[in-house]
């Protein structure tokens, strides 16, 4: 494998590529946020210049940033994609879920039913590694039951980048073509390749308040408590999700080069720093992946 990000792309275009010759229905998640964006596009120049063999779904919490949502729109315009949206709200409205403060743990129903409904038989997400301790633990390839559930103590051997992809009717995978990059990694592919991102992973004024010692944006999904006080800060997004449980952090980078010295000097993953779902416990993602959320 050659050195440096040239390596992991590479790596991340054989994946994909395994995914193609071994499964028939394969999707992957797109949210707009800047690992998916960076998956896609590696996707994409895995294939190119053939059609992208693969479907686009996005689950959708229905509490989004606006401009991540116009962003993965016309993203997937200009890349001539069409999308598949698995709605939270839709779950709520048919009653298999009951509506939460958070909907980020609601997520995962959506997103069963949409592989059960589409039968999808791999998913591809661009979770990384270096990210949160259940992702470290997990395979490239990453098996999933009937139920959509993961077992972290009964998990494929990996050697030498030998997948066994085999898997019963019903049965499906996650795989995650970046496991081994870093979010340094992500940011130098962005710089390389010019690629375009939200708005908001650069500094921009927000209205925000603090709650659990992270920057929450007060939106119409978020609003403080009235001890908690709104003030103006220049920030921005190094992770995006949720409105509801995404952080901001502090920032004057408003560019590129800016975000890279950022991040190479940074001591806590962008999930750690800015997820409060993650915080629910020590094993909060964990628990949720057992069940099968991505």
């Amino acid at each position: 494998m050659r050195p440096g990000i040239t390596g992991l792309e590479d790596e991340a275009i054989t994946i994909i590529r395994e995914v193609a010759a071994c499964f028939e229905r394969p999707v992957i998640l797109f949210s707009g946020g800047k690992d998916s964006v960076v998956m896609l596009h590696v996707a994409v120049r895995a294939f190119a210049p053939a059609r992208l063999p693969f479907a686009v779904m996005h689950v959708d919490t229905g509490h989004n940033f606006p401009e991540v949502i116009d962003f993965r729109d016309r993203c997937l315009a200009g890349l001539g994609l069409n999308l598949t949206v698995a709605s939270v709200q839709a779950a709520i409205d048919a009653g298999k879920v009951a509506d939460a403060p958070s909907r980020n743990p609601l997520q995962t129903v959506a997103l069963l039913d949409a592989i059960a409904e589409n039968k999808f038989d791999a998913v591809l997400g661009g979770a990384r590694r270096d990210e949160e301790r259940a992702r470290a633990k997990e395979r490239v390839f990453s098996h999933r039951d009937t139920f959509g559930q993961w077992d972290p103590k009964n998990q494929r051997p990996e050697l030498w980048n030998i997948y066994n992809t085999s898997h019963k009717q019903g049965e499906h995978f996650r795989v995650f073509p970046l496991s081994n990059w870093t979010e340094l990694d992500i940011w130098t592919f962005i710089k390389e390749h010019d690629i375009e991102l939200p708005s908001i992973y650069f500094a921009h004024k927000r209205r925000v308040f603090k709650r659990g010692g992270m920057l929450m944006a007060d939106t119409e999904f978020l609003r403080p408590d009235a001890n908690e006080e709104v003030y103006e800060e220049t920030v921005r997004f190094r992770t995006v999700g949720d409105a509801t449980c995404t952080a901001a952090v502090p920032s004057t980078a408003s560019g590129i080069d800016d975000v890279l010295a950022e991040t190479a000097v940074a001591r806590v993953t962008e999930r750690g720093a800015t997820r409060a779902d993650d915080k629910i416990s020590e094993a909060g993602m964990e628990d949720r992946k057992r069940q099968g959320y991505f």
